[in-house]
């Protein structure tokens, strides 16, 4: 294309007269922007990590203290007790034309420069040793314990003011190890409700042998590398649960996120697409300056924000034996797929983010270019979707150079990558088969329209509706929700009197942030410029081609064996969850532990899945939200001799033991990643456990998990309950399994997302669904009609 041959910087021909050399102005103005703009951030990421690794502290502070020091030493006081003069000598034979007065000066700023990385390193370590209390989580509702107010009080004055997103980092505690008779106990009475009295006295006996033998040995290793490490648990989590899979990331691993589906801003699909991305590049500016608040729980306790590092320009490279991350500092480019074909987009033009309007002229010269994909182009990205192996094989045999090097580098190299899909997506209350294929277009679309390797790729219906697909090995699911929802709040900037559909949009100015659509949908504002998208050029073997649709193959048959259901429940919510003084949460996992009961006639081991961040580099820990006291619970609920005055009984205590196991996982206190990181060295000592072996051999037949949201200030679901998006889900992690992701909408709203395999004759998504929907009413009516 022409606009390839313009960027040649320049170029030269001999002639008899010498040497003829042409410049091109424009292509050097570039090229030295480009240097420019990567200085500036190198020198932005300096002093983010000073600020950083100096926080609390400020440079007035620095400035105070010696100030202070001086003034004393001028009065007469040596607040140093001779260190200064002591230093004196050391300081002239430096400064060796100095007078005496000017390097006892200096002695005093240095003396006050060590006093000042003192107080930093105390303070880090002070607040080091504060966040390890966790006490504060385990009291009940009501008045805080002194303790506890103390300790808040303590930590809001040592944590500083006006943090950046990484300034915590240094004063997070590490994960400890627990001791192995802790963990054991607690997995020992998370299965007695799911085993028969033999075989639970066999896992008990394989327990005491286990505890008694190479359980000690192993955890020492653990502890080991708990001094060692950052964090004992994340790094092999990353490597032996995420990459060393050689099965199909699609539907396995990747996840979904779709539009806030109750508001439909705009139908015009390059003018949505145009707005989202910006807001993403904004946010991504926020990120590379750090200027994102660190979540905080209770405006209190920092969570670690390691996983925000590879959010974008960041892909996940096959391997033969295992995949690895690749995170690229920077990148002025998105990678664009429509109708089979792929593009680059630039997104920076003399130093400055283009503006929605620019991004959306860019996008509707690809939807207008109506040429042909190359052989093989349409269904490229079915690599990404099927077994790593083959994908890992063909990459380093077709994709090692010329073309195809060049291409693969401008998607895998991309800020991320957009999907213009040709098919709209809609929600309709009244037929939920509607939503049901938009959640399946975000999970796997056609198997080859998504670049799965990639940190995420944003998907635009044909009709403006949008959503993600995310790789799930660099970060999890918050990450990306916090993302999500300041994409969103960002473009929802609405009039006070707007209704809930068909409303009008207020133009929002901030910064360089033109967000807002036209009477006719479009974005508004006049582009100044407008890049040309260029064209990736392929060209594939018939080897290349073969790999290609058998990867296909594999993608197909995958996502066509996915049932999933999207169950929008609106008869009532955490309003009526609060009113009867439950926490949502364990209000909805128990009603998922009814369902599944009704559904399945006996109880299975549950995975929920709650966060590690208050450890320095923490992911993720299992609460097994099946428990004896939810058992019991299910039980009665449809036991005609129990009163609703004894359910509810049974359900406070169930919920009381979930509220346990939740904050137990959250402090450090989990089960599963402890006896997952003691198998990892059982592996690598050549030592096989029967009893680890068995733990981790068990299947979670109900894989659960909540989609976070406010994690910014943006989100006022009082005024805008209908701004949140609708959430999304993830594929079933057993075959004969269910998969539930939910989202709390506001006070009267739950989205659950539900997958199951079609494959399956016992499992059947919309039937869950309705269990779902049966259990959350007949809990309802039992706190209605407690009295009987």
């Amino acid at each position: 294309m022409a606009e390839a041959h313009s960027a040649v910087a320049f170029s030269f021909s001999v002639t008899p007269e010498g040497l003829d050399v042409k410049l091109n102005h424009e292509a050097l103005k570039a090229v030295w922007r480009s240097g420019f703009r990567s200085a500036k951030k190198r020198v932005g990421r300096m002093q983010n990590q000073f600020k950083n690794g100096t926080y609390p502290a400020t440079p007035t502070s620095w400035l105070f203290i010696a100030t202070i020091v001086l003034a004393l030493k001028i009065g007469g006081f040596d607040p140093s007790f001779g260190l200064i003069e002591s230093q004196d000598k050391y300081v002239a034979a430096v400064f060796t034309n100095q007078s005496p007065a000017i390097i006892h000066y200096i002695s005093c700023v240095l003396y006050a420069t060590y006093l000042w990385f003192a107080k930093i390193i105390i303070i880090k370590w002070s607040l080091r040793v504060l966040l390890r209390y966790h006490k504060w989580m385990y009291e009940a509702r009501g008045p805080m314990s002194l303790k506890t107010k103390i300790w808040i009080m303590t930590v809001k004055i040592l944590g500083g003011r006006k943090p950046l997103l990484m300034s915590y980092q240094f004063s997070l505690p590490k994960l400890f190890v627990p001791s192995v008779k802790e963990t054991v106990n607690k997995y020992l009475r998370s299965v007695k409700p799911l085993m028969e009295d033999e075989k639970y006295q066999r896992m008990e006996k394989l327990s005491k042998e286990f505890q008694e033998g190479a359980g000690k040995k192993f955890n020492r290793y653990l502890v080991l590398k708990s001094w060692w490490a950052t964090n004992y648990v994340s790094d092999w989590w990353e490597d032996y649960v995420y990459l060393s899979g050689r099965s199909p990331i699609m539907v396995n691993s990747n996840f979904y996120a779709i539009d806030a589906v109750l508001l439909h801003p705009s139908k015009v699909q390059v003018a949505r697409a145009s707005n989202i991305i910006h807001a993403m590049l904004q946010y991504r500016r926020d990120l590379d300056k750090e200027s994102l608040m660190p979540l905080m729980l209770n405006k209190t306790v920092p969570l670690c924000s390691a996983q925000y590092e590879r959010q974008f320009q960041t892909t996940r490279i096959p391997g033969i034996e295992k995949d690895t991350i690749v995170h690229y500092k920077d990148s002025q480019h998105i990678a664009v797929y429509h109708k089979g074909r792929y593009f680059k987009v630039y997104i920076h033009f003399r130093g400055r983010l283009l503006k929605p309007c620019e991004i959306e002229h860019s996008l509707q010269k690809i939807l207008d270019d109506d040429v042909e994909p190359a052989v093989g182009e349409k269904h490229l990205a079915a690599l990404t979707a099927g077994d790593r192996v083959p994908w890992a094989k063909a990459r380093q045999e077709y994709f090692s150079k010329g073309k195809n090097k060049a291409s693969l580098d401008a998607i895998e190299k991309a800020a991320f990558v957009v999907a213009l899909d040709d098919e709209p997506q809609d929600f309709d209350e009244h037929d939920p088969s509607k939503l049901d294929k938009f959640a399946r277009s975000m999970l796997h679309g056609k198997g080859y329209d998504r670049w799965f390797d990639k940190s995420f790729t944003l998907v635009v219906a044909s009709n403006g509706r949008i959503g993600f697909n995310a790789e799930h090995s660099w970060a999890d699911a918050p990450i990306m929700a916090h993302l999500w929802e300041f994409s969103l709040s960002e473009e929802f900037q609405m009039g006070a009197d707007a209704p809930i559909m068909g409303h009008m949009w207020e133009v929002c100015t901030a910064d360089d942030r033109d967000y807002g659509y036209t009477d006719d949908g479009h974005t508004i504002g006049t582009p100044e410029i407008c890049p040309n998208p260029i064209k990736l050029e392929w060209e594939f073997p018939k080897p290349c081609l073969q790999v290609i649709e058998n990867c296909l193959e594999v993608a197909t048959q995958l996502l066509n064996d996915v049932d999933l259901h999207l169950l929008y429940h609106n008869q009532y919510g955490k309003g009526f969850m609060k009113s009867v003084k439950m926490s949502p949460d364990a209000y909805i996992q128990l009603s998922l532990q009814l369902a599944y009961y009704r559904t399945a006639k006996k109880f299975d081991l549950t995975y929920e899945s709650s966060m590690t961040r208050l450890f320095r580099e923490g992911r993720t820990e299992t609460v097994r939200s099946c428990t004896v006291e939810s058992c019991q619970f299910a039980k009665a609920m449809d036991d005609p001799t129990v009163t609703n005055k004894e359910r509810i009984k049974f359900m406070k205590l169930a919920a009381e033991e979930h509220q346990q196991g939740y904050r137990n996982a959250m402090s450090g206190h989990g089960i599963d990643r402890h006896l997952f990181c003691l198998y990892v060295v059982s592996k690598y000592l050549g030592e096989d456990s029967p009893f680890l072996t068995e733990v981790l051999s068990s299947p979670w037949r109900l894989s659960t998990s909540q989609t976070p949201h406010q994690q910014t200030n943006k989100l006022d679901l009082v005024k805008h309950p209908e701004h949140i998006s609708a959430g999304g889900g993830f594929g079933p992690v057993a075959d004969d399994g269910y998969g539930v992701s939910y989202i709390i909408a506001g006070e009267d709203v739950i989205f659950f997302h539900v997958s199951c395999k079609n494959s399956c004759p016992t499992t059947g998504a919309r039937k869950f669904a309705e269990q779902i929907q049966k259990a959350l009413a007949d809990v309802k009516n039992m706190f209605e009609a407690k009295d009987s």
